[in-house]
């Protein structure tokens, strides 16, 4: 230990947070509860991909029926503008953090029933989508290749750097805007 205790503390401090931060998010990626959200014929290969043969469950994933349970929500198959509103408040009930995965070419951008009036034109015009799959309907490996890339995105991201600016002022106007009625 040197003469200068503050700087060797400050060392400690952001290595354990480094090292903490790397610990919470091995424990999230391994233990990934995923909603069921099959709406069509991907709802079939979401159910292949839980299976014995795909078998997700070693990857720490587990399929949870309700949304307050849930880290991840599955989108698979045609997403109807009825079913929208239920695909929104079923979000919206998810804690944080949550991630989405669209499965199938319904679910990215509507597919071959893009033309008809009652089909949504991708899951993203409703709640943000962070990891795409491709295909009609994908395959178990592609879904299985879609979970691990939300265990990368589960392990870059950092619980302590936002607490550092506690405290902080924050950037503004100055000005309080009131709006009356």
């Amino acid at each position: 230990m040197s003469k200068h205790y503050a700087e060797d503390v400050g060392q400690v401090i952001t290595t354990s947070t480094s090292f903490i931060d790397d610990i919470i998010n091995l424990a999230r990626k391994s233990s990934i509860f995923y909603l069921l959200f099959g709406l069509a014929c991907c709802g079939i290969e979401l159910m292949q991909t839980g299976g014995p043969r795909a078998d997700i469950d070693r990857f720490g994933s587990v399929p949870r029926a309700t949304p307050r349970q849930s880290d991840l929500m599955i989108v698979a198959g045609t997403l109807t503008y009825k079913m929208a509103e239920r695909c929104k408040l079923l979000y919206e009930q998810m804690a944080e953090p949550k991630y989405v995965i669209s499965m199938g070419s319904c679910a990215n951008c509507g597919g071959l029933f893009q033309l008809a009036y009652s089909v949504c034109k991708g899951v993203d015009k409703i709640v943000p989508v962070d990891i795409y799959v491709p295909g009609c309907p994908p395959r178990p490996e592609a879904l299985t290749e879609g979970l691990l890339r939300v265990q990368d995105k589960i392990v870059r991201e950092r619980w302590f750097a936002g607490r550092r600016d506690i405290g902080k002022a924050e950037p503004g106007l100055g000005i309080e805007y009131k709006v009356s009625a």
